[in-house]
């Protein structure tokens, strides 16, 4: 799954819920305190952790590409 930035960076949570991959910002707040969420291969805790072009987020067997606007 890829999701483009619209901004230079997005927070964590807000990530996963506007992926629609929980059902609110509370779960999603949950899944990353529970230590199920990586970032960069790497265990990431922080809620609002801004995540940026370039990244790559894991929750389970879903997989997010994170990428920039093109420029036009």
């Amino acid at each position: 799954m890829t999701y483009t930035l619209e901004n230079d960076y997005i927070e964590l949570y807000k990530l996963i819920k506007l992926l629609d991959l929980v059902d609110s910002g509370g779960q999603a707040k949950q899944l990353i305190e529970h230590e199920m969420v990586r970032r960069n291969g790497e265990t990431e805790t922080r809620k609002r952790a801004k995540i940026r072009a370039g990244e790559t987020i894991a929750i389970g067997d879903v997989v997010i590409e994170v990428t920039g606007k093109e420029a036009s």
